[in-house]
């Protein structure tokens, strides 16, 4: 086994909790299974917390680090790791997000989505994610995701507003379907790890969305928490008429970054943050999109999931924080608390 000296690799045993949610709770990988974990040189200690969940059920298993196949930024997932991918039942990506690199993490999960494959994506985990999210009682998660969503799905619009100064609404189609991601992760729909978050691709949305939480795919890294500098996106028609932010340099890559195709300026997801062990912005949008709040992000609209029916190279989600929210004329959150 080419990378087997992950197994070897000390990690803190801090680690240990939120491994065994991934692997156990979430994943629910057992003895009969195959699991494939796709890793990075930065993230290896983190990956060797998970492979020694796996020692302990048996579980048949490979170790793939990406270095050791292409460098980096990819531009393609390489052949090597989806032909394994391929052969398993479960898989993690547990690395860091490159810049460019979302459509070489599509071709991975064109695989997962082909072959039914349980599949736990922690893109840019690191070890505050896996000691904070990672932690949460996903059963506890996953119940309030699933009653959150049972009333989004009868929902005709929703309106949120926040304290620095959201104010959108958002129609519904019933032919668009709404997911729940809560960390239960089933054939049905991969997942981000840590979950928590129920989503769909909108009909339409119009207002002001300000994003003073985080930005998110390589971006996120580079800006981490907004709260000092945000960003505020004005929509008309579920695109992004104007943009202003005192950050120049967010703005403009901001900028560039969604105008990569026709599509890129579009809102392609509407999701609701259910981790509720999370409390604040940590500036790591894997965690923070998990937070009881609103992100909605521009591309991409999960099109093989949702049913929508357009597409996009980009997809780049914006957290806010601090929300009301109601479901048509019932309110479901208030100052970022349920109240359901």
């Amino acid at each position: 086994m080419k990378n087997s000296f992950i197994a070897d690799v000390d990690f803190d045993e801090e680690l240990s909790e939120g491994a065994y949610n991934a692997i156990n709770t979430c994943l629910q990988l057992k003895p009969h299974e195959r699991i494939t974990i796709i890793t990075d040189n930065d993230s290896i200690e983190i990956a060797s917390s998970l492979i020694n969940e796996v020692n302990k059920i048996g579980s048949e298993h490979s170790l793939l680090v990406i270095e050791d196949y292409t460098s980096r930024p990819m531009t393609e997932m390489p052949k090597q790791i989806l032909d394994d991918l391929s052969k398993s039942q479960v898989s993690i990506f547990c690395a860091l997000a490159g810049m460019g690199e979302l459509g070489a993490r599509i071709q991975m999960t064109a695989i997962v989505n082909a072959h039914k494959i349980r599949h736990g994506h922690m893109v840019n985990i690191n070890k505050q994610i896996m000691k904070e999210g990672m932690r949460a009682n996903f059963l506890e998660v996953d119940d309030l995701s699933q009653r959150l969503i049972d009333k989004a799905r009868k929902a005709r619009y929703i309106r949120a507003k926040s304290k620095g100064g959201t104010d959108i609404v958002a129609e519904f189609s019933p032919k668009l379907k709404w997911l729940k991601t809560s960390g239960i992760i089933s054939v049905d729909k991969w997942g981000n790890l840590p979950g928590g978050e129920i989503f769909t691709s909108p009909l339409n949305v119009e207002g002001m969305f300000v994003c003073d939480g985080v930005v998110g795919d390589y971006l996120c890294h580079k800006y981490g928490d907004l709260k000092e500098t945000p960003l505020y996106i004005n929509i008309v028609d579920s695109r992004i008429k104007e943009m202003n932010c005192h950050n120049t340099y967010l703005l403009e890559e901001m900028t560039e970054y969604t105008q990569t195709d026709e599509n890129s300026n579009r809102v392609g997801e509407f999701a609701i943050g259910t981790n509720i062990a999370l409390k604040n912005v940590i500036g790591h949008i894997l965690q923070d999109e998990k937070l009881p709040s609103i992100h909605m992000a521009f591309g991409h609209p999960y099109s093989e999931h949702t049913g929508a029916n357009w597409v996009s190279t980009t997809h780049i989600d914006c957290v806010g924080i601090d929300f009301d929210i109601w479901l048509e004329d019932e309110k479901v959150m208030e100052n970022g608390k349920f109240l359901i």
